[in-house]
């Protein structure tokens, strides 16, 4: 059996603060960070930082709930379902841009990176906190999926220049599409404007790309990473 190509690692982002970094086969490219969704750093949301590291990137995927609960995996229904909604609650604002910062910068630092380009992608609340990079860091391009909350946030619209590419599911009991119609408008307005792009899904449900999920709508899923790979080979290589 041919050992996988993909070298990863749990490095150290701040202290107390640790990421899950996977490599792609050539040891460096540019830079993604992956931010998760609310169910931690779990096998899904590594195994997509494998599939976007096998692409060509860097992937440091940040372990946002570290403060209360460091390395938290968890599933996606009952008691765990309810437990990471607790600590969805429990993250601040504050803190996830703290968070978002030090990650980016981390990524930015790293060897593997060096002088590279470096953008953001993630899901639920990931793609909230992929949005809120592309608004208060440095970052080169920004892929939310399903960002919940993006639409309350609307006003740093106006500080994105970079690149963003969102993936709406047309079915998302989350997102209604009049939420994703204020995310298109806000954006065509923002000064990265014609850089900016909306896709929705027909018949998918929220979380369609995670396989673990009830939801996992296969078709979509597909079509999200081969739009969102293109997307950001072209603003990051």
């Amino acid at each position: 059996m041919t050992a996988t190509p993909i070298r990863t690692q749990w490095i150290d982002i701040a202290p107390g603060f640790a990421g899950y970094l996977a490599l792609p086969p050539a040891g460096r490219g540019p830079g993604l960070v992956l931010f998760q969704e609310i169910f931690g750093v779990n096998p899904h949301i590594r195994a997509v930082a494998e599939q976007y590291a096998l692409d060509g990137f860097v992937v440091l995927t940040p372990d946002v709930f570290w403060r209360e609960k460091p390395r938290v995996e968890l599933g996606y229904e009952g008691a765990e379902r309810e437990k990471a909604l607790a600590l969805m609650q429990g993250y601040t604002g504050e803190q996830s841009l703290a968070d978002v910062a030090a990650s980016v910068k981390a990524l930015r630092a790293r060897p593997e990176v060096a002088s590279a380009k470096v953008g953001a992608f993630g899901y639920c609340m990931g793609g909230r906190l992929a949005y809120l990079a592309a608004a208060t860091t440095d970052l080169d391009a920004a892929v939310p999926f399903y960002g919940g909350g993006i639409h309350t946030q609307l006003e740093r619209a106006a500080a994105i220049r970079c690149p963003v590419q969102f993936h709406y599911a047309e079915r998302d009991d989350h997102i209604p599409p009049a939420a994703v119609e204020s995310v298109r408008k806000a954006m065509a307005t923002s000064p990265a404007g014609k850089k900016a792009e909306v896709h929705v899904y027909p018949g998918a449900m929220h979380g369609f790309n995670c396989w673990a999920r009830a939801s996992y709508h296969a078709p979509s899923a597909a079509l999200a990473h081969g739009r969102a790979t293109a997307f950001l080979a072209a603003a990051l290589f």
